[in-house]
């Protein structure tokens, strides 16, 4: 039997073939190597972003329910203090009211400002200024009881009627009107409104005692 010529042109194509095989079978290898590779990695870095998502989204969810949580107390703190307020209002209109509706011991009421009046205020002559229903009522004869009442015997006091007294009380001026003590009931409610808030509050349980009460109505 002949012996093949190594250098024959069909040798050498079948052994240009068969590295040509060889080496594309091992190209194909290693592609699926790395191919493989990369979906491993791909893979988990997809894991780890979303696990970086799902992480933000649950502190998110929790800083969201932290930061509702901590309005909670503050919005109950504005509700409450809203309540407080529109109870207040309520009874210091009804007190307007009441003053501007009527006055039980009108005699003894007026009697008690003007004293009050002029016990406080320097000077010996004084206007007492009354509504004109209160002047057709009790007139001139109420000088001498609020002199005595103001414990000043000295006291020079002349009565009349002044339409800006409608709503009851009395306005006391020296003789050269430079100074005045509105003692009208709606005034002197205003004056005092600030304190008796204050205590209907505390002592009707709205506020503890050193709870402020917000602003005067």
């Amino acid at each position: 039997m002949a012996t093949p010529n190594p250098n024959s042109p069909e040798v050498l194509s079948g052994e240009i073939l068969a590295a040509a095989g060889r080496e594309g079978d091992e190209t194909l290898r290693r592609a699926r190597q790395d191919a493989e590779s990369l979906l491993a990695t791909a893979t988990a870095e997809a894991d780890k972003i979303r696990l970086e998502i799902l992480n933000a989204a649950r502190a998110e969810a929790v800083r969201r329910s932290e930061l509702t949580l901590a309005t909670v107390p503050v919005e109950a703190g504005r509700l409450r203090t809203a309540r407080i307020e529109a109870i207040l209002e309520n009874i210091h209109e009804a007190a307007r009211r009441e003053l501007s509706s009527r006055c039980p011991e009108r005699h003894e009421t007026i009697v008690a400002l003007a004293a009050e009046a002029i016990g406080r205020m320097p000077g010996t002559d004084f206007v007492l200024k009354l509504s004109a229903a209160d002047h057709a009522a009790l007139g001139d004869k109420l000088a001498g009881e609020i002199c005595r009442g103001s414990g000043r015997s000295s006291v020079k006091l002349a009565v009349s009627a002044d339409p800006t007294v409608a709503d009851g009380g009395v306005i006391v001026q020296d003789a050269d009107g430079l100074r005045i003590w509105d003692n009208r009931l709606l005034s002197r409610l205003e004056r005092l409104w600030p304190e008796l808030r204050r205590q209907i509050a505390v002592r009707t349980a709205l506020v503890r005692k050193n709870e402020r009460t917000g602003g005067a109505a």
